[in-house]
This record gives structure tokens, sequence and C-alpha cells, in this order.
């Protein structure tokens, strides 16, 4: 019996009450309560803290199950099962584990799985704010850092010392969608006994799925792809069951919780998660090869150009590259800051993922999350610009971003 069904379960009974012998100010409370008389096609909200239970050993059960769904919110939720078990099939995971933001559930996941004294190998290029976690967090927490070139195999290895416990994999990587040899880079850290999480948020599972490439946890900021409304924050991690227990303990203990409602969304965006990364992937590539037509442009960065350097890499293990993009502007800083704010359809916007085509100078927007030293680190050129491509027609967007790159000569 799946964790849902067994979830749904708890609520069929119902619940009898005699309401002729109370005041009518308790009988407001109690008169109406929850009961499943049918099976809901869209999942109903269980807007709730805390839930009731038919018995003393039900209740027992509940408080030191895992992730439970009827006991109290923080511990669990229906939708919460609902989501972490639809993202956990997508990546073809034991389980999953919900959180209020991307970042709860990478930072929860980081504090279950290292400790002082442990060493973590990472990315230069990456996600700003997980750079900023462990350059700023885990050295405070005694846990030490080398990040590497992720495009250099050699270099993983390179880096291992006795302590390492983890290997932190983002591929394509944020802005500049580097990419990552996940099967080369995890069959290291099986050799050496090390675990590997890997950031899924731009391509999703419907693009690529880590977990086959021998990846042990998956984690998304769920706010991106998987919601795809720009409605909700809210971010996932995926894995084994013993690993998943283990983040769940440090979970309880932080408390990211996120909503029943924001959960019940990002459900809700999945169901049409494969139709929009599909028009994505179409639109992102017809746009890529646009913009290398561009003077004003000297370099494209999306795997799925012919040109791009680890083509052949994301084609073994991807099956769509994706609707998120960057591209590098001769014309540098000032360039990227005034291309932006011509752009009319490419909203100025810091997220990705959604319906919507958003665009990004990430030189401006991360100097507030990292130093000068650590942008540089990163592989930011001044001039970067980063979009993600919506839904809308293809055509327009192309206009879109002509008519902001002719404004820079004008």
């Amino acid at each position: 019996m799946s964790n849902h069904v067994q979830m749904m379960s708890l609520f069929v009974h119902a619940f009898v009450v005699t309401i002729d012998r109370l005041s009518p100010s308790t009988a407001t409370i109690h008169t109406v309560r929850p009961t499943v008389l049918s099976w809901p096609i869209s999942s109903p909200i269980y807007q709730t803290t805390t839930f009731a239970l038919p018995s003393a050993a039900e209740l027992s059960k509940a408080a030191i199950e895992v992730s439970p769904s009827g006991f109290y919110t923080r511990h669990g939720n229906p939708n919460h099962t609902e989501l972490a078990d639809a993202v956990a099939a997508m990546e073809g995971a034991d389980r999953g584990l919900v959180f209020g933001s991307g970042m709860g559930a990478f930072a929860t996941t980081m504090l279950a799985l290292v400790k002082s004294g442990d060493h973590v190998v990472a990315q230069k290029s990456m996600y700003g704010g997980a750079l900023s976690l462990i350059s700023t967090l885990l050295p405070r927490v005694g846990v030490e850092c080398t990040l590497v070139d992720q495009t250099d195999v050699s270099d993983w290895e390179r880096a291992i010392t006795p302590a390492t416990r983890l290997f932190l994999i983002e591929s394509p990587s944020n802005p500049r969608l580097d990419i990552t040899d996940i099967a080369a880079v995890t069959s290291i850290a099986r050799e050496h006994g090390i675990l590997t999480l890997a950031d899924n948020t731009f391509a999703t599972p419907v693009n690529q799925r880590p977990i086959v490439l021998g990846i042990d946890l998956v984690w998304h900021s769920a706010t991106k792809y998987l919601a795809g409304h720009s409605d909700v924050s809210a971010g996932v991690v995926v894995g084994s069951d013993d690993l998943i227990e283990k983040i769940w303990n440090t979970s309880l203990i932080l408390g990211a919780v996120l909503g029943p409602f924001d959960a019940w969304l990002v459900t809700r965006g999945i169901r049409t998660l494969h139709l929009r990364v599909e028009r994505a992937n179409a639109t992102g590539a017809v746009i890529a090869e646009h913009l290398c037509q561009r003077d004003e442009i000297s370099a494209v960065h999306y795997p799925g150009l012919a040109t791009h350097v680890s083509h052949a890499t994301a084609s073994r293990q991807m099956t769509g590259f994706g609707g998120v993009l960057s591209f590098e502007l001769r014309g540098g800083f000032d360039a990227g800051a005034r291309l932006i704010e011509a752009l009319e359809l490419f909203q100025l916007s810091a997220s990705l993922g959604s319906v919507e085509s958003l665009a990004v100078h990430p030189a401006s927007m991360w100097g507030a999350l990292l130093s000068e030293e650590e942008i540089t680190a990163a592989g930011l050129p001044p001039g970067l610009i980063r979009l993600s491509c919506g839904l809308e027609d293809v055509d327009d967007l192309l206009d879109d971003l002509d008519r902001a790159l002719d404004s820079l000569s004008a």
C-alpha cells in the first residue's frame, strides 16, 4: 500500500459527537468533523497543524514515524506526502521530504550529513545561495570545503582528503550552464565511500535523473520548474529511505516547514511539468541558436548547442536541455544592466522555471550574496545574462531580445 493510500485511510472513519448536551460555543467547534466519503480527483488541502487519531496506539505510532502524514504538520502532512511521493517517483528515489524553500531543503540536508571536522567538495560554478552557505555557514560549524572545476573529473578526485564526506553537484550549473559528468564523478565518490548530493533544479527529472546516474540524494528548489507559476516557495530532497530518515530527524529540529497549501500548489504544478519542460526545451534551443548570430554577444552557454564544450556529456545524461541559457555581452557590466532594462517580455527577476520568461544579470544580483573574489571564482563574467524561457510564443521572445540588443548600439 502506498504512503498516500495509507495516509488517506486514517481519515476514512467518522467521528461521532452528541451535540444535544453541548453549549453553543462548544458545539460550533465540534459539529463538523472531517470524513472522506469518496476519492477526490484533485486532492484536498489539509490546512491543519495537528490531527486527531482514533486510538492511543495510532497516536504513539505516528509520533515516532518518519514524516507521518497524520500527526502534526511540522512532522508531516497529507499534502507533504503527496508531493514528496510524486518527486521521489519521478526521480527514481525511495522517498522524499519537502521544505519551505529550496535553501531550506539544501541547508537542512547539509547539516544532517556533515559535522565538525568533515570536508566537502563542491563546484566553483553553482547557485549563489548554495555557494554562500558552504563558504560562510559550514566553516562556522567546523566543516571545510574545496571548490573544483566541475568539468574536470580528475579535479574532483584530487580534492579528496581522508575527511571528505560529501560531493556537491549541480548540472547544468547556475548560471553558466556548465556540465558535470555525473556518472564519472559518482563513480569516484563510491570508490572512496563519499556521499553525493545533486541539485537538479535546472534539468528537472523530465530532462535528467541523477539517481539513475549514481547520485545518492537529489534536491530541488521546487519554487522553480516543479511549481512553475511564480506563486509558491518550496524545496524538496529525495533519496534512499535511510538517508531521508537522517535528514528528517534534522528537519524536525530546524522546522523549515512547507505550508499545506504551498505543497498543494507544487503538486498541481507537477501535473503539467512534462508539457512545460518540453515547451521550454524547444524554445531554449531556438533562442540559443539565434543569439549565436548576434555580434553584441561573445559567447552563448547552452548545453544543447553543438559548440558547447560539454555538449557530448550533456547529450549522454540528458534527454532535453532545458529553457535556461546564458550569454555574455561584449559591452560588459554596463551593457548587461542596460539590456535587462530594455527587455519587455523577459521580465527582470531573480527566479526561473515559470510560465513567464525571465532575465537576470547575475553580477548585479549576486553581489549581495558573494564577494567580488567569490563572484570571479564562480566564473561570472560581468556581462553575463541568464534567461529563463517561458511559454510565450518563441517569435515574440526573439523580437524582444533583438529589440533590446539593438538598443545597445543606439
